[in-house]
């Protein structure tokens, strides 16, 4: 029975070392991806993780991205490690410098924090983008070459811009709701490969059968 390329593999496509399933190379436990989702990079495995930006353990939050996505060459992630307190008289973070500047740990502790990224499934990141710390990316969105995502993104939008504003949606709201009822991202790989000229499609209805 047929049920796609193995998502355990590194190079889905042998002749192109540059992509990678993410899922299989990535190093820090606070960096969670989902089945299939690639990263095209020809500086190799190592290039995705250099790209979290900012991503301390102490900090304690989370990079999640979703199944099915694809993240171009140059995508970046900000998280929470990158802000700072701005409530003191400095904005300088002495307790990570050490020397005895530890002892303010628990000052830089109520620094700001917006949580745990989030990248939906079926997510399409565009060449170069940036996202910012806590933002939730929704389940089929675009996110466009070089925009600059500060808040978050609607399921099915497509935003650009700096910052990132949705430019439009890809289907209707009623379209919107069916595919997330559906979330074939969610199928066995046997189901999804016997359907993955319907999901390339635009039949709704017919995916909706295949159910």
């Amino acid at each position: 029975m047929r049920s796609g390329p193995d998502p355990a593999t590194v190079h889905p496509m042998t002749e192109q070392p540059r992509v990678m399933f993410l899922k299989n190379v990535v190093t820090r436990p606070n960096l969670v991806v989902g089945d299939y989702t690639y990263y095209d990079d020809p500086r190799g495995p190592a290039a995705f993780e250099e790209n979290v930006l900012y991503h301390y353990a102490f900090v304690g939050d989370r990079l999640v991205i979703g199944r099915f996505c694809a993240i171009a060459t140059g995508v970046k992630f900000i998280m929470n490690g990158a802000n700072h307190k701005l409530d003191g008289v400095s904005t300088f973070p002495f307790p990570i410098m050490g020397g005895g500047w530890e002892e303010a740990l628990p000052l830089l502790m109520n620094q700001p924090h917006r949580g745990d990224t989030i990248v939906g499934n079926d997510v399409w990141l565009g060449y170069d983008a940036l996202v910012l710390p806590g933002v939730k990316i929704g389940d089929g969105a675009i996110v466009a070459t070089r925009a600059v995502v500060t808040k978050d993104v609607p399921p099915y939008a497509v935003v650009a811009g700096n910052p990132a504003r949705a430019v439009r949606m890809r289907f209707a709201d009623d379209v919107i709701a069916r595919l997330l009822r559906l979330a074939w991202w969610n199928w066995s790989a046997e189901k999804i490969t016997r359907n993955v000229r319907l999901i390339m499609s635009a039949d709704v209805e017919a995916l909706e059968r295949a159910v």
